[in-house]
């Protein structure tokens, strides 16, 4: 999906509207960035994209993550 999204020059907001699947556990994902809570709804799910890739950059498997069985 990156790749495709990538190829069509897509922001994220369209990225992520677009997305066919979304963990209804995302929203579990709190805290602030620099100290700031995060209110604006894209910028929520940027944070939680990102907090995605933080755990898999440190080697965590996708099913743990997404506390899939």
């Amino acid at each position: 999906m990156l790749k495709k999204a990538s190829k069509q020059e897509k922001n994220f907001e369209a990225f992520i509207d677009e997305s066919p699947k979304k963990n209804p556990l995302r929203r579990m994902i709190t805290g602030k960035v620099c100290g700031v809570q995060i209110e604006e709804p894209l910028m929520r799910e940027i944070r939680y994209l990102d907090k995605l890739i933080d755990e898999l950059a440190k080697g965590r498997q996708m099913e743990s993550i997404l506390r899939s069985s």
